[in-house]
Protein backbone atom coordinates (compact mmCIF):
# COMPACT_ATOMS: atom_id res chain seq x y z
CA UNK A 1 0.00 0.00 0.00
CA UNK A 2 3.04 2.42 0.71
CA UNK A 3 3.43 2.79 -3.02
CA UNK A 4 0.16 4.31 -3.44
CA UNK A 5 0.69 6.99 -1.50
CA UNK A 6 3.71 8.87 -3.20
CA UNK A 7 4.88 11.90 -1.83
CA UNK A 8 4.01 15.04 -3.80
CA UNK A 9 0.75 14.95 -5.26
CA UNK A 10 -0.01 11.77 -3.81
CA UNK A 11 -2.54 9.02 -5.27
CA UNK A 12 -4.03 8.96 -2.14
CA UNK A 13 -4.50 12.68 -2.57
CA UNK A 14 -5.94 12.55 -5.78
CA UNK A 15 -8.77 9.44 -4.27
CA UNK A 16 -9.41 12.07 -1.40
CA UNK A 17 -9.55 15.32 -3.73
CA UNK A 18 -11.99 13.26 -5.96
CA UNK A 19 -14.56 12.61 -2.94
CA UNK A 20 -14.68 16.29 -2.01
CA UNK A 21 -15.03 17.44 -6.06
CA UNK A 22 -17.98 14.95 -5.89
CA UNK A 23 -19.16 16.09 -2.37
CA UNK A 24 -19.11 19.50 -3.52
CA UNK A 25 -21.00 19.09 -6.47
CA UNK A 26 -24.59 17.79 -5.02
CA UNK A 27 -26.47 18.46 -8.09
CA UNK A 28 -24.78 16.55 -10.28
CA UNK A 29 -25.24 13.15 -8.27
CA UNK A 30 -28.41 14.15 -8.15
CA UNK A 31 -29.14 14.63 -11.33
CA UNK A 32 -27.52 11.46 -11.95
CA UNK A 33 -29.82 9.68 -10.16
CA UNK A 34 -32.58 11.25 -11.47
CA UNK A 35 -31.67 10.49 -14.91
CA UNK A 36 -30.88 6.96 -14.18
CA UNK A 37 -34.44 7.14 -12.42
CA UNK A 38 -35.92 8.45 -15.27
CA UNK A 39 -34.58 5.58 -17.89
CA UNK A 40 -35.40 2.53 -15.64
CA UNK A 41 -39.00 3.70 -15.63
CA UNK A 42 -40.05 2.73 -19.20
CA UNK A 43 -39.03 -0.54 -19.08
CA UNK A 44 -40.01 -1.08 -15.45
CA UNK A 45 -43.41 0.34 -16.84
CA UNK A 46 -43.49 -2.81 -19.37
CA UNK A 47 -42.31 -5.54 -16.91
CA UNK A 48 -45.29 -4.68 -14.68
CA UNK A 49 -47.80 -4.86 -17.54
CA UNK A 50 -46.38 -8.10 -18.70
CA UNK A 51 -46.26 -9.28 -15.13
CA UNK A 52 -49.98 -7.87 -15.30
CA UNK A 53 -51.26 -9.77 -18.26
CA UNK A 54 -49.94 -12.74 -17.10
CA UNK A 55 -51.67 -12.76 -13.88
CA UNK A 56 -54.64 -11.45 -14.25
CA UNK A 57 -57.15 -11.68 -11.61
CA UNK A 58 -56.27 -15.42 -10.94
CA UNK A 59 -55.92 -16.70 -7.07
CA UNK A 60 -51.98 -16.57 -7.61
CA UNK A 61 -51.76 -12.82 -8.33
CA UNK A 62 -52.33 -12.42 -4.78
CA UNK A 63 -50.04 -15.07 -3.58
CA UNK A 64 -47.34 -13.07 -5.41
CA UNK A 65 -48.57 -10.01 -4.05
CA UNK A 66 -47.56 -11.59 -0.61
CA UNK A 67 -44.28 -12.83 -1.57
CA UNK A 68 -42.96 -15.54 -3.85
CA UNK A 69 -44.05 -17.86 -5.45
CA UNK A 70 -41.26 -20.09 -7.50
CA UNK A 71 -44.17 -22.34 -9.24
CA UNK A 72 -45.23 -19.25 -10.91
CA UNK A 73 -42.30 -17.68 -11.49
CA UNK A 74 -41.03 -20.98 -13.61
CA UNK A 75 -43.90 -20.92 -15.68
CA UNK A 76 -43.62 -17.10 -16.17
CA UNK A 77 -40.30 -17.02 -17.39
CA UNK A 78 -40.97 -20.30 -19.49
CA UNK A 79 -43.77 -18.28 -21.58
CA UNK A 80 -42.50 -15.07 -21.54
CA UNK A 81 -39.52 -13.19 -24.29
CA UNK A 82 -37.71 -10.19 -24.60
CA UNK A 83 -37.88 -8.24 -21.25
CA UNK A 84 -39.76 -10.43 -19.47
CA UNK A 85 -37.14 -12.81 -19.86
CA UNK A 86 -34.94 -10.49 -17.29
CA UNK A 87 -37.57 -11.43 -14.73
CA UNK A 88 -35.31 -14.40 -13.00
CA UNK A 89 -34.39 -14.87 -9.34
CA UNK A 90 -30.93 -13.34 -10.19
CA UNK A 91 -32.48 -9.63 -10.32
CA UNK A 92 -33.12 -10.49 -5.96
CA UNK A 93 -30.63 -8.63 -3.62
CA UNK A 94 -26.61 -9.44 -4.16
CA UNK A 95 -27.77 -11.62 -6.94
CA UNK A 96 -28.13 -9.35 -9.46
CA UNK A 97 -24.43 -7.86 -8.86
CA UNK A 98 -23.36 -11.49 -9.82
CA UNK A 99 -25.32 -11.37 -12.33
CA UNK A 100 -24.48 -8.33 -14.07
CA UNK A 101 -20.48 -9.00 -13.59
CA UNK A 102 -20.72 -12.52 -15.17
CA UNK A 103 -22.53 -11.04 -17.86
CA UNK A 104 -19.91 -8.85 -18.74
CA UNK A 105 -16.96 -11.77 -18.00
CA UNK A 106 -18.54 -13.91 -20.33
CA UNK A 107 -19.74 -11.45 -22.99
CA UNK A 108 -23.26 -12.48 -23.00
CA UNK A 109 -25.04 -10.18 -25.41
CA UNK A 110 -28.00 -8.40 -23.85
CA UNK A 111 -32.00 -8.67 -25.55
CA UNK A 112 -33.45 -5.72 -27.73
CA UNK A 113 -34.99 -4.27 -25.06
CA UNK A 114 -32.26 -3.53 -22.19
CA UNK A 115 -29.47 -2.89 -25.50
CA UNK A 116 -32.14 -0.17 -26.48
CA UNK A 117 -32.25 1.13 -22.94
CA UNK A 118 -28.29 1.01 -23.00
CA UNK A 119 -27.82 2.91 -25.73
CA UNK A 120 -29.89 5.88 -24.83
CA UNK A 121 -28.50 5.57 -21.61
CA UNK A 122 -24.90 6.08 -23.04
CA UNK A 123 -26.18 9.06 -25.10
CA UNK A 124 -27.79 10.58 -22.03
CA UNK A 125 -24.53 9.71 -20.08
CA UNK A 126 -22.17 11.34 -23.18
CA UNK A 127 -24.19 14.48 -22.98
CA UNK A 128 -23.77 14.94 -19.46
CA UNK A 129 -20.05 13.57 -19.37
CA UNK A 130 -18.66 16.73 -20.38
CA UNK A 131 -20.15 18.77 -18.13
CA UNK A 132 -19.52 16.83 -15.01
CA UNK A 133 -15.85 16.25 -16.44
CA UNK A 134 -15.83 20.64 -16.65
CA UNK A 135 -17.54 20.99 -13.28
CA UNK A 136 -15.19 19.05 -11.48
CA UNK A 137 -12.01 20.15 -13.00
CA UNK A 138 -13.09 23.78 -12.14
CA UNK A 139 -13.76 22.99 -8.66
CA UNK A 140 -16.44 25.13 -8.91
CA UNK A 141 -20.00 26.43 -9.36
CA UNK A 142 -21.11 26.47 -13.28
CA UNK A 143 -24.20 26.79 -12.68
CA UNK A 144 -26.86 25.27 -15.14
CA UNK A 145 -26.32 27.44 -18.30
CA UNK A 146 -22.55 26.35 -17.59
CA UNK A 147 -23.38 22.62 -17.19
CA UNK A 148 -24.81 22.40 -19.98
CA UNK A 149 -23.51 24.63 -22.22
CA UNK A 150 -20.53 22.41 -21.31
CA UNK A 151 -22.04 19.12 -22.35
CA UNK A 152 -22.72 20.72 -25.50
CA UNK A 153 -19.61 21.45 -26.49
CA UNK A 154 -18.27 18.54 -25.93
CA UNK A 155 -20.89 15.78 -27.11
CA UNK A 156 -20.06 15.70 -30.43
CA UNK A 157 -16.47 14.89 -29.84
CA UNK A 158 -17.73 12.32 -27.50
CA UNK A 159 -19.78 10.46 -29.60
CA UNK A 160 -16.34 10.24 -31.90
CA UNK A 161 -14.16 9.38 -29.24
CA UNK A 162 -17.28 6.71 -28.32
CA UNK A 163 -17.48 5.30 -31.91
CA UNK A 164 -13.30 4.81 -31.32
CA UNK A 165 -14.01 2.99 -28.34
CA UNK A 166 -17.26 0.45 -29.78
CA UNK A 167 -14.99 -0.35 -31.81
CA UNK A 168 -11.89 -1.75 -29.84
CA UNK A 169 -14.58 -3.17 -27.15
CA UNK A 170 -16.38 -4.94 -29.96
CA UNK A 171 -13.04 -6.27 -31.31
CA UNK A 172 -12.62 -7.41 -27.80
CA UNK A 173 -15.62 -9.21 -27.28
CA UNK A 174 -16.21 -10.60 -30.94
CA UNK A 175 -12.46 -11.58 -30.79
CA UNK A 176 -10.39 -11.47 -28.46
CA UNK A 177 -12.99 -13.07 -26.18
CA UNK A 178 -13.76 -15.84 -28.53
CA UNK A 179 -10.18 -16.59 -29.08
CA UNK A 180 -9.35 -16.71 -25.09
CA UNK A 181 -12.71 -18.61 -24.12
CA UNK A 182 -13.52 -20.68 -27.04
CA UNK A 183 -10.62 -21.22 -29.18
CA UNK A 184 -7.34 -21.33 -26.67
CA UNK A 185 -9.60 -22.40 -23.79
CA UNK A 186 -10.76 -25.58 -25.18
CA UNK A 187 -7.54 -26.39 -27.01
CA UNK A 188 -5.47 -25.85 -23.65
CA UNK A 189 -7.65 -28.12 -21.31
CA UNK A 190 -9.03 -30.60 -24.04
CA UNK A 191 -6.52 -33.60 -22.23
CA UNK A 192 -6.37 -32.08 -19.11
CA UNK A 193 -7.77 -34.68 -16.08
CA UNK A 194 -8.85 -32.10 -13.28
CA UNK A 195 -11.44 -29.56 -13.13
CA UNK A 196 -8.74 -27.77 -11.00
CA UNK A 197 -6.51 -27.18 -13.54
CA UNK A 198 -8.95 -25.96 -16.02
CA UNK A 199 -10.60 -23.67 -13.65
CA UNK A 200 -6.97 -22.35 -13.12
CA UNK A 201 -6.48 -21.61 -16.99
CA UNK A 202 -9.85 -19.98 -17.02
CA UNK A 203 -9.23 -17.83 -14.32
CA UNK A 204 -6.29 -16.86 -15.97
CA UNK A 205 -7.74 -16.04 -18.99
CA UNK A 206 -10.49 -13.95 -17.08
CA UNK A 207 -7.63 -11.98 -15.30
CA UNK A 208 -5.87 -11.64 -19.02
CA UNK A 209 -9.39 -10.05 -20.33
CA UNK A 210 -10.11 -7.98 -17.59
CA UNK A 211 -7.19 -6.45 -17.52
CA UNK A 212 -7.60 -5.50 -21.26
CA UNK A 213 -10.91 -4.11 -20.32
CA UNK A 214 -9.60 -2.15 -17.49
CA UNK A 215 -6.67 -0.41 -20.23
CA UNK A 216 -9.00 -0.27 -22.48
CA UNK A 217 -11.50 2.14 -20.01
CA UNK A 218 -8.20 3.96 -18.66
CA UNK A 219 -7.72 5.06 -22.32
CA UNK A 220 -10.81 6.64 -23.15
CA UNK A 221 -11.36 7.73 -19.05
CA UNK A 222 -8.29 10.12 -19.37
CA UNK A 223 -8.95 10.92 -23.30
CA UNK A 224 -12.42 12.57 -21.87
CA UNK A 225 -10.50 14.17 -19.23
CA UNK A 226 -7.84 15.66 -21.79
CA UNK A 227 -9.99 16.67 -24.58
CA UNK A 228 -12.16 18.89 -21.56
CA UNK A 229 -9.49 20.19 -19.70
CA UNK A 230 -7.23 21.29 -22.54
CA UNK A 231 -10.27 21.85 -25.16
CA UNK A 232 -9.21 19.01 -27.79
CA UNK A 233 -10.69 18.84 -30.85
CA UNK A 234 -9.91 15.47 -32.04
CA UNK A 235 -10.83 11.93 -30.80
CA UNK A 236 -7.70 10.45 -32.03
CA UNK A 237 -5.71 12.77 -31.00
CA UNK A 238 -7.52 12.85 -27.30
CA UNK A 239 -6.71 8.81 -27.37
CA UNK A 240 -2.90 9.23 -28.46
CA UNK A 241 -2.63 11.90 -25.79
CA UNK A 242 -4.40 9.69 -23.01
CA UNK A 243 -1.66 6.71 -23.77
CA UNK A 244 0.92 9.25 -24.00
CA UNK A 245 -0.38 10.05 -19.86
CA UNK A 246 -0.82 6.09 -18.91
CA UNK A 247 2.93 5.73 -20.29
CA UNK A 248 4.24 8.07 -18.61
CA UNK A 249 2.38 7.91 -15.01
CA UNK A 250 2.00 4.01 -15.20
CA UNK A 251 2.15 3.25 -11.14
CA UNK A 252 -0.13 6.47 -10.31
CA UNK A 253 -2.86 5.77 -12.63
CA UNK A 254 -3.00 2.07 -11.95
CA UNK A 255 -2.74 2.38 -8.18
CA UNK A 256 -5.38 5.35 -8.65
CA UNK A 257 -7.97 2.82 -10.36
CA UNK A 258 -7.01 -0.12 -7.65
CA UNK A 259 -7.95 2.31 -4.80
CA UNK A 260 -11.30 2.82 -6.64
CA UNK A 261 -11.57 -0.94 -7.40
CA UNK A 262 -11.27 -1.61 -3.78
CA UNK A 263 -13.65 0.55 -2.71
CA UNK A 264 -16.03 -0.86 -5.47
CA UNK A 265 -15.49 -4.43 -4.08
CA UNK A 266 -16.04 -2.91 -0.60
CA UNK A 267 -19.68 -1.62 -1.60
CA UNK A 268 -20.19 -4.79 -3.42
CA UNK A 269 -18.74 -6.70 -0.02
CA UNK A 270 -21.60 -4.63 2.29
CA UNK A 271 -24.29 -5.02 -0.31
CA UNK A 272 -23.72 -8.67 -0.40
CA UNK A 273 -24.18 -8.39 3.22
CA UNK A 274 -26.88 -6.07 3.72
CA UNK A 275 -28.95 -7.02 0.76
CA UNK A 276 -32.61 -8.25 1.65
CA UNK A 277 -34.36 -10.72 -0.13
CA UNK A 278 -37.91 -10.77 -1.87
CA UNK A 279 -39.50 -8.40 0.00
CA UNK A 280 -43.72 -9.27 1.26
CA UNK A 281 -46.07 -6.52 0.90
CA UNK A 282 -45.97 -3.44 3.25
CA UNK A 283 -43.11 -2.19 4.88
CA UNK A 284 -41.03 -4.64 4.29
CA UNK A 285 -41.05 -4.27 0.39
CA UNK A 286 -41.03 0.00 0.86
CA UNK A 287 -37.76 -1.53 2.87
CA UNK A 288 -36.39 -3.38 0.18
CA UNK A 289 -37.19 -1.00 -2.71
CA UNK A 290 -35.25 1.61 -0.33
CA UNK A 291 -32.35 -0.69 0.10
CA UNK A 292 -31.96 -1.13 -3.68
CA UNK A 293 -32.21 2.62 -4.14
CA UNK A 294 -29.66 3.71 -1.94
CA UNK A 295 -27.19 0.99 -3.75
CA UNK A 296 -27.53 2.60 -6.69
CA UNK A 297 -26.80 5.89 -5.22
CA UNK A 298 -23.85 4.79 -4.17
CA UNK A 299 -23.16 2.88 -7.37
CA UNK A 300 -23.63 6.28 -9.25
CA UNK A 301 -21.51 8.02 -6.52
CA UNK A 302 -18.50 5.73 -7.09
CA UNK A 303 -19.01 5.79 -10.73
CA UNK A 304 -18.43 10.27 -10.37
CA UNK A 305 -15.82 9.56 -8.02
CA UNK A 306 -13.26 7.63 -10.90
CA UNK A 307 -14.15 10.24 -13.40
CA UNK A 308 -13.30 13.18 -10.52
CA UNK A 309 -10.23 11.41 -8.89
CA UNK A 310 -8.74 10.47 -12.64
CA UNK A 311 -9.26 14.45 -13.56
CA UNK A 312 -7.80 15.28 -9.97
CA UNK A 313 -4.65 13.02 -10.77
CA UNK A 314 -4.28 14.40 -14.27
CA UNK A 315 -4.50 18.02 -13.26
CA UNK A 316 -2.03 17.59 -10.52
CA UNK A 317 0.53 15.70 -13.25
CA UNK A 318 0.31 18.49 -15.93
CA UNK A 319 -0.42 21.43 -13.91
CA UNK A 320 -3.65 21.81 -15.70
CA UNK A 321 -5.07 22.77 -11.98
CA UNK A 322 -4.54 26.12 -11.83
CA UNK A 323 -5.78 26.50 -15.70
CA UNK A 324 -9.35 24.86 -15.23
CA UNK A 325 -10.59 26.10 -11.73
CA UNK A 326 -10.13 30.09 -12.11
CA UNK A 327 -12.50 32.53 -10.62
CA UNK A 328 -15.54 32.62 -12.45
CA UNK A 329 -15.71 35.85 -15.24
CA UNK A 330 -17.07 38.99 -13.92
CA UNK A 331 -17.92 41.92 -15.91
CA UNK A 332 -14.63 44.26 -15.24
CA UNK A 333 -14.72 47.72 -13.99
CA UNK A 334 -15.91 50.92 -16.13
CA UNK A 335 -12.27 52.62 -17.73
CA UNK A 336 -13.56 55.88 -15.69
CA UNK A 337 -12.83 53.97 -12.22
CA UNK A 338 -9.18 54.93 -12.36
CA UNK A 339 -9.90 58.40 -12.18
CA UNK A 340 -11.77 58.40 -8.95
CA UNK A 341 -9.78 59.09 -6.18
CA UNK A 342 -10.17 57.47 -2.95
CA UNK A 343 -12.32 59.60 -0.14
CA UNK A 344 -9.97 61.15 2.06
Amino acid sequence: MGSLFESGRLNGGAYVDGWRRVLNAPAIAAGAFVVTLLLALPLGYAMRGMLEAHLGRSTTAAAVADGIDYDWWQEFTSQTSGIGTTFTPAIIGFAATLDNISGVADGQPEIGAITAALAIWLAVWTFLAGGIIDRYARQRRTRAHGFFAAGGVYFFRFLRLAALAGVVYWFLFAYVHQWLFTDWYVDLTRDMDTERRAFAVRLAFYLLFGTLLVLTNLTFDYAKIRIVVEDRRSALGGVIAALRFLARHPRRTAALYAVNALTFLALAGIWALAAPGPGRAGLALALTFAAGQLYILARLLLKLQFVASQTALFQSRLAHASYTAAPAASWPDSPAAETMTPAR
